[in-house]
């Protein structure tokens, strides 16, 4: 066990972050423990305390008997130095007990932008940071999450890959390590990374060997054990009625990012947004009915001492029973001063009565996301919404004294032009005047907040090339200049952290050694803006003679081999073409739940349905 004595704790900022203990975390000891999993977002504590996936997978861990889950996550810069300078290994918080002691080690991947953290906590952990380097005892790395539709440039630092949710995997992988456990480990560390691989969903890097052709682009994946399957397809979870969840959260001893309850509504999203690599990888719909959200709602609450409530799905205004599930909502809780919120909302699904009646305890700004400032660029990615619908949302929420509204962009989605940059400032300025027009007053605030458009595996943008660092900041720029009025603030991302992202989010194996020399050189927390340093990514891949440019700054072929298609969130290539060449074309794909299927293939290659709660389950 770590000590964490004063004088460590004094010297670090937040010590908060380190000392565990909150309410709610579970710290097992005794013999009846036989599988002990660390499980980790790899950033700061705020940020992975935030993460609802560790939160669910932490409570289903520990209700065995046989398993002891514990929490770990990346420690800020001061508290780095501190443990070096000391000899600290990194710990769990629960009993901080040394990483290096527990039989797994399990990252939530969220974004590409943390894969440093990854390399820097194995390196404080004491644990070898290539997998390949990593003898018999050594705990198994795990990565799970987001990124695993793509993890080929960080394939080489992990053992194994839970492809899918993880609460439909983890429980077999641990009953798998305990059974080798018992038997005495049979073969050794390839042994059980050999039986890994037969588990439904779970992909092991070292057995598999990429391929790559004269002129050096990867054209397949050579399979070096029988063992290993062809395609490693995502598990997920059928019926979310029936699957455990998260119902006792653990309440932290300082403000977190989403420092609340988050209730889940349903998993996935059938919109169909072309650049949305969610919308793809979690299909299909499936939704909880009304009566377990609001049996979880009643539980979390009781159980925490928490008075607010967001629900929380990658589209939660599109749940079909939204009205009845917050009316039910707002008289479980009457009286107890518990506030409820949609993290953000469709603008054409919005209903100001509805937002109304959730904001009865705390009315706070509202939230929309157009993604593209006119009607052309939102047919080309399939947003569904015009500005019609835009206008119509803020208007009735302007009449009922809302002044604030936030608004989601992006800049640099194929086919762009200038008079779509502009067409984000004139939207904002439609907002502006639509307040305006209502109150007979100016005082209205409208935030635009503009990303980079980043090109992702296994959506029909996955072809495309990203705009370079100079064409963002030149739309950046342009954008800008066409803001006018002081009522509109403007937000925009780092176009360099942007274009890194888009080499790695569509890499191969060979970023590996960019990722680790990335690292060796100082990268950490790439993230923060305050952190990133550019320097040490671009003088990585000038040292080992890798043309970033290669990996997001070309058009690539319709039938080119991609390194990412070994897994699969089992949506098909041939129906992510059709969607890009409708997008070309400006045609819009009709939301599956509502209309016809439109041929994705995800339920007949998963056998999973869509539950939606307008034909499944009473309202």
């Amino acid at each position: 066990m770590i000590s964490l004595v004063p004088d460590l704790l004094q010297a670090v900022t937040k010590p908060a972050r380190y000392t565990g203990h909150e309410w709610n975390s579970v710290e097992k000891k005794g013999d009846a423990v036989t599988c002990t999993f660390a499980l980790s977002m790899p950033d700061v504590y705020e940020v992975g305390m935030s993460n609802l996936g560790l939160k669910i997978l932490y409570e289903i861990l520990n209700r065995r008997q046989d398993t002891a889950a514990e929490r770990v996550y990346a420690p800020w810069i001061d508290m780095e130095a501190e443990m070096r300078r000391r000899g600290l290994p990194l710990f769990s918080l629960e009993s901080r007990t040394p990483i290096r002691e527990f039989d797994f080690l399990g990252f939530s991947l969220q974004y590409e932008m943390i894969y440093t953290n990854v390399l820097n906590m194995l390196d404080l952990a004491g644990i070898p940071v290539w997998a390949s380097e990593r003898g018999e005892g050594v705990s198994f790395v795990v990565g799970g999450g987001p990124c695993v539709y793509n993890v080929e440039p960080v394939a080489d630092f992990f053992d194994l890959f839970v492809i899918g949710e993880g609460e439909a995997v983890l429980g077999e992988l641990v009953s798998l390590f305990i059974a080798w456990k018992r038997e005495g480990r049979p073969d050794g560390r390839k042994g059980f990374l050999h039986r890994a691989a037969g588990i439904s969903g779970v992909y092991v890097p070292s057995l598999y060997r990429p391929r790559y052709d004269e002129k050096g682009d990867f054209c397949g994946m050579d399979r070096l054990d029988e063992a290993a399957p062809s395609v490693v397809y995502k598990r997920v979870v059928r019926d979310m009625d029936a699957a455990e969840t998260m119902e006792r959260p653990i309440v932290p001893y300082i403000g977190i990012v989403h420092d609340r309850i988050m209730l889940e509504l349903f998993r996935g999203c059938s919109r169909g947004c072309r650049f949305c690599q969610a919308g793809m990888a979690y299909r299909p719909v499936r939704e909880r009915s009304p009566q377990k959200l609001r049996a979880l709602a009643r539980k979390m609450i009781d159980d925490t001492g928490y008075d607010e409530m967001s629900l929380t799905s990658l589209s939660s205004a599109d749940y079909s029973c939204l009205d009845g599930l917050v009316d039910g909502l707002m008289e479980d809780f009457a009286g107890e001063k518990v506030s409820f919120s949609l993290p953000s909302l469709r603008i054409d699904s919005f209903s100001i009565g509805l937002a109304d009646r959730m904001q009865q305890v705390r009315k706070s700004g509202l939230t929309f996301a157009p993604e593209a400032g006119t009607q052309r660029m939102r047919d080309v990615i399939n947003k569904g919404v015009t500005e019609e619908n835009l206008l119509e949302a803020v208007s009735a929420a302007f009449r009922k004294g809302w002044k604030s509204v936030k608004l989601y962009f992006m800049l640099g989605l194929p086919t762009e032009t200038d008079e779509d940059v502009v067409g984000v400032a004139k939207l904002a300025k439609e907002v502006v005047d639509c307040y305006q027009r209502i109150t007979g007053k100016r005082g209205a605030k409208v935030t635009i907040s503009v990303s980079c458009f980043v090109p992702k595996a296994f959506t029909p943008f996955q072809w495309e090339a990203q705009d370079s660092l100079a064409e963002f900041e030149r739309k950046q720029h342009l954008l800008k200049a066409h803001i006018h009025d002081r009522a509109i603030q403007f937000n925009y991302h780092d176009a360099r952290v942007s274009r890194l992202e888009g080499v790695l989010a569509r890499g191969d194996r060979r970023l590996s050694c960019v990722v680790y020399e990335a690292w060796r050189r100082g990268a950490r927390f790439d993230g923060w803006t305050d952190q990133f340093h550019e320097e040490y990514w671009l003088d990585a891949f000038k040292a080992l003679g890798v043309d970033a440019e290669y990996y997001n700054g070309r058009v690539r072929a319709k039938d080119e081999s991609f390194p990412w298609e070994h897994t699969s969130p089992g949506v098909s290539r041939a129906f992510l073409w059709t969607e890009r060449e409708r997008g070309m074309r400006g045609e819009l794909t009709p939301d599956c739940r509502r209309g016809h299927c439109t041929g994705c293939a995800v339920c007949p290659t998963l056998g999973v349905d869509v539950i939606d709660g307008g034909r499944n389950h009473e309202r």
